[in-house]
């Protein structure tokens, strides 16, 4: 079981890029110890900014940085980052195309016990709907250190959400599929599609192998990029299945299962059968225990599939 959160893994790669790039900047609102930046912190105290807890402060300071010409990463709970600076990265940052990037950790309900007031569950849908925001949810953390290599070779404004603890690998060392803004497909199936991202890929691609046994042909999308959203993936997809099943850990409105309906009702109609958090606070648990209490894992994923062929 692996046990490197994605969290540790941009802080790897930074701090690998740190030592020879000065201009990278990793900043943090009173929660380097939560983005597991603590490492970065010390041994590049100069690269270094603590904020405090003012996540508005976080994202103009950083603007202000990258205008000058620096590279900041900018760290905080995934709940506030989208939610107290969203006026910030709105303007600061996306409005003016500035090379900022927003890691937004512990998202979805990663602080579990914590309740609404730290889960991140209408991120994708408010950052996505930011012109020049690019929004990613990387699966494990193979693609997360491919994520983020590619994304300190550009200077454009970008959201990446990770999670609170360590997912099982979806890929390897050695075969990690990449290609920046282009879903990867895992398999290919023609009865389902399953099409995932972030934290949800591993239990869409479980329940694949499952229906894979079963005899019914399923396949799954690992949606890392949702905006820009890999349209011609999802159509591609629909052409060649019967029927599509979302898995996001967000809520039903405005993610992807929204984006997903949108491009196929328009382009390839076929059932799309949305597995999303519900429209209400969720109950109280650890992430795995409020995955299996509303179907959000690969038994969850199975039924919706076959329910989706019926």
């Amino acid at each position: 079981m692996n046990k490197i959160a994605n969290r540790k893994v941009i802080c790897d790669v930074l701090m690998e890029h740190a030592a020879t790039d000065k201009d990278i900047v990793v900043l943090c609102s009173d929660s380097r110890g939560s983005a597991s930046l603590t490492p970065f912190f010390e041994a590049y105290p100069a690269q270094a900014v603590e904020v405090g807890i003012a996540e508005q402060d976080l994202v103009g300071i950083s603007a202000g940085l990258a205008h000058c010409g620096k590279k900041p990463y900018a760290a905080s709970p995934a709940s506030f980052v989208s939610t107290r600076s969203y006026e910030q990265a709105k303007i600061d940052c996306a409005y003016s195309n500035t090379n900022v990037k927003l890691i937004g950790i512990s998202g979805g309900i990663s602080y579990g016990a914590l309740g609404m007031s730290h889960h991140s569950a209408q991120d994708i849908a408010a950052m996505c709907a930011i012109p020049n925001m690019r929004v990613y949810l990387p699966s494990d953390r193979f693609q997360t250190r491919c994520l983020t290599e590619a994304l300190l070779k550009d200077e454009k404004p970008a959201y990446i959400r990770v999670g609170r603890n360590p997912v099982e690998d979806v890929y390897s060392e050695t075969d990690c599929q990449f290609e920046m803004d282009r879903a990867t497909k895992i398999g290919e199936g023609t009865d389902v599609t399953i099409i995932a991202c972030g934290e949800m890929v591993k239990p869409a691609v479980d329940a694949a192998k499952v229906l894979n046994e079963e005899g019914i042909s399923a396949g799954v999308l690992d949606m890392f990029c949702l905006k820009p959203f890999d349209r011609e993936a999802v159509i591609n997809a629909a052409k060649h299945s019967k029927a599509i099943v979302t898995v996001e850990e967000h809520s039903p409105f405005g993610g992807l299962g929204a984006m997903t309906a949108q491009a196929v009702s328009a382009e390839c109609p076929k059932k799309v059968l949305e597995i999303a958090l519900p429209d209400s606070p969720v109950i109280t648990g650890t992430s795995q225990e409020v995955f299996d209490y509303y179907g959000m894992n690969a038994e969850g994923i199975a039924k919706k599939a076959r329910e989706a062929l019926r």
